[in-house]
């Protein structure tokens, strides 16, 4: 518009300078000079606008094409953001389920840990008995109690099999159950291993034998892991349930009731399970499983603490 304006002026000048040189008596030489000039100028303006004209067109070609790269490129970009959104909740996803089964192995190399440790303080108490009674016998022995050549007298031992009449050795027609420390081992050995079904049946049994013991809750918290493992929710439930009820002063409490929660929301009942989450934020500040229950209520996008 600039340029226009000034070959307007230009022309206008022309036409002034024209009609001066017809009314004025100046000389008709002058007037020729002042005329080239003013057309050379005109010129040089209408080129300059040219050039500026083509200068533009080329620019907005160059920023057009410019600007169909920056579009593509951020197509490309959010179909990339896209992909790795949709990997980041599979790999979220599959880090759930496989941190649900390391939690229940890790608790059983737990369990067994302590296991072995109280069977080690068992054998270090029998080790010291058999001493003592070894020690018992030697003063017997050095005070002369025991008459030379006589050996004492055994009592017979519960566990001694009974000869039949015919020598052989008989055995009750129902044997006696496993021990307790057998039962909960090869539970713990097989619900590591995967072997559910197996290790389930194990841990009834030892409740049903031993359900006075002290890793009578562990076993009952483990069938509600099994059956956590197994998605079967609502047994689950029902299981750890048993272990905040039947056991209140077991150190499973916490786990349960994480596990308890995590599962209602596996049934749908949202409410119910983030209830028992904030509970166990509640209960049991500090733990690995507050840190957990933390975690999920932040998943679900809920408060820690009702508002």
């Amino acid at each position: 518009m600039r340029f226009r304006n000034l070959a307007g002026f230009g022309a206008a000048l022309l036409v002034g300078a024209f009609c001066g040189s017809l009314i004025g008596p100046r000389p008709a030489l002058a007037v020729a000079r002042e005329i080239i000039e003013l057309q050379r100028d005109v010129t040089t303006l209408l080129q300059g606008q040219k050039d500026t004209s083509s200068q533009i067109t080329q620019d907005h070609t160059v920023m057009r094409t410019l600007l169909e790269q920056s579009n593509d490129t951020v197509g490309k970009l959010n179909g990339s953001m896209s992909g790795l959104q949709k990997s980041v909740q599979d790999v979220q996803a599959n880090s759930g389920a496989r941190l649900d089964t390391m939690s229940t192995q890790v608790q059983g190399l737990s369990d067994n840990l302590e296991e072995i440790k109280s069977r080690l303080g068992k054998l270090n108490q029998q080790l010291v008995d058999v001493q003592n009674t070894i020690q018992s016998l030697d003063a017997k022995v050095s005070g002369g109690s025991v008459p030379a050549g006589a050996a004492p007298a055994s009592a017979p031992s519960s566990s001694t099999v009974a000869p039949t009449s015919g020598g052989a050795p008989s055995a009750a027609s129902s044997g006696p159950p496993p021990s307790a420390d057998t039962l909960y081992s090869n539970g713990l050995r097989d619900i590591t291993s995967g072997k559910y079904d197996l290790g389930r049946s194990e841990f009834e049994d030892y409740l049903k034998y031993y359900g006075d013991t002290d890793l009578a809750s562990n076993a009952q918290f483990y069938l509600g892991e099994i059956a956590y493992s197994q998605r079967q929710y609502s047994q689950a439930v029902t299981e750890y349930d048993k272990v905040l009820t039947n056991y209140p002063r077991s150190f499973k409490l916490a786990p349960a009731r994480l596990k308890k929660g995590m599962a209602m929301i596996e049934l749908g009942q949202k409410t119910s399970g983030v209830k028992e989450l904030r509970e166990v934020v509640k209960r049991y500040p500090g733990t690995e499983e507050e840190r957990r229950a933390r975690a999920r209520l932040k998943e679900l996008g809920v408060a820690v603490t009702p508002s």
